[in-house]
């Protein structure tokens, strides 16, 4: 068979994993797996879309079959078992180095704006970290979205302490579960960069203070601390972001955005810039930097 792939979100210059595994099962059985061209035929053209938000393919495929799957087509199927567990093809996207895959699959929260228990259900094992470390690189990243709430998860970082690995968990840690015990392993582990937590509400403020305590005390530098902030009310997202800089934490804002892929709006839009592009956030607070009179400077 002649299979082309389509990654509908490649501008984020992110691996598509399961496009990496598609890749890799047909190739095991013999068929023919590129990138698609818009200029040939195929048997079957794979198209996957993480974002909602992302702007649909809109050009014209010529295949006998096309599929497409990924959250962003609201489309929550697995892979077959025999692909979800097969390593993936990273030679797809030769300019990342690292390997990328999940400890563990779901969550046991239930937060209103997230989507994952939906499409993953609760918490269970999915893989051991070495099966997901390439064979060329000592560096991955996880894609879990909540590891310490999985004993699995824990057992793995624990492992991962004794090894010569290099980790990112780049969905952020669930602060609400770091213990005195969680951070010592965490802090037993070697960081690509940041330690990632998230903080989407002011009542998760004290939970990340205390977070960040163990976790210092455990050994872990203030320079790795890192969080999400997502910004729905702008107000409430700057306090966050005012008390997280106190702490020692370097904010990342988000801006919400729905399951049906609703833009955030301009303030939000704003705000997020105003914390994300350090130059400009060291050189204003965000009353200035939000001050119309200031529009053609800030590019509200």
């Amino acid at each position: 068979m002649k299979i082309a792939l389509v990654d509908v979100d490649g501008h984020s210059g992110f691996p598509n994993l399961a496009l990496m595994k598609l890749s890799a099962w047909h190739k095991r059985h013999g068929d023919e797996v590129s990138w698609w061209s818009g200029f040939e035929h195929y048997d079957r053209v794979y198209l996957s879309k993480v974002f909602t938000f992302t702007p649909d393919h809109d050009t014209a495929i010529d295949a006998d079959e096309i599929v497409t799957g990924g959250t962003g087509y609201k489309d929550y199927r697995w892979l077959p078992p025999e692909i979800e567990a097969i390593a993936p093809d990273y030679s797809l996207y030769p300019r990342f180095t690292r390997a990328v895959g999940f400890l563990t699959r779901g969550c046991p929260n239930q937060c209103p704006w997230c989507i994952v228990p939906r499409k993953e259900g609760d918490i269970r094992p999915a893989a051991d970290w070495d099966d997901i470390v390439r064979p060329d690189s000592r560096e991955i990243v996880f894609l879990d979205n909540n590891v310490l709430a999985s004993d699995h998860g824990l057992e793995q970082i624990k492992q991962m302490g004794y090894e010569k690995v290099w980790v990112d968990f780049n969905q952020g840690l669930d602060a609400r579960l770091v213990t005195p015990k969680v951070a010592k392993l965490l802090a037993g582990l070697h960081w690509i960069r940041f330690v990632r937590l998230s903080c989407d509400t002011s009542a998760m403020l004290p939970v990340v203070e205390r977070a960040v305590s163990y976790l210092r005390e455990a050994g872990i530098a203030k320079s790795r601390l890192w969080a999400y902030v997502l910004v729905e009310d702008v107000e409430d997202a700057h306090r966050r972001v005012l008390t997280l800089e106190r702490m020692g934490v370097l904010p990342f804002a988000q801006p919400y955005r729905d399951s049906d892929g609703g833009e955030p709006t301009s303030e939000q839009r704003a705000f997020a810039r105003w914390v994300n592009i350090r130059p400009v956030h060291k050189s204003c607070t965000w009353e200035e930097y939000d001050d119309p009179g200031k529009e053609g400077q800030h590019g509200r």
